[in-house]
């Protein structure tokens, strides 16, 4: 999967999908990032944390993310927030990957940790609305 990979470095991209997307407590992160607008994702799926959501790259009907353009210094201010680890990407809370989006290949952090009767949420967003 090399041209994704290549293409996200040239214009990064992030597919966001609980505190981050705008309105919400973490949206300040992505402060100076473009939004491009919402998608919605069936190569992942959302469970409920409880403070917040955790995402598995699982099938799902569909679960609504919001796409921004960042540079690489909103990039790792985001790996800080979502503690993920470059050297160690599943020693941290999330780790990245590529996923495709309606604006491109775009960054989705994916929970590391064990998900077992956390409730799904298999299609739409979170918050639920």
């Amino acid at each position: 999967m090399h041209s994704p990979a290549i293409a996200i470095r040239r214009t990064p991209l992030v597919a966001v999908y609980g505190t981050l997307k705008r309105g919400l407590g973490n949206h300040h992160w992505l402060d100076g990032a473009d939004f491009l607008g919402e998608d919605r994702l069936t190569s992942a799926r959302l469970y409920d944390l409880g403070f917040c959501p955790g995402a598995r790259a699982e099938p799902s009907r569909g679960i609504v993310v919001e796409v921004f353009r960042v540079d690489a210094a909103l990039l790792a201010g985001l790996d800080r927030l979502e503690d993920f680890r470059v050297r160690a990407p599943y020693a941290g809370m999330y780790h990245r990957d590529v996923h495709a989006t309606a604006y491109g290949p775009a960054w989705l952090y994916l929970y590391n940790h064990d998900v077992t009767g956390r409730p799904v949420i298999d299609e739409g967003g979170w918050p639920a609305r």
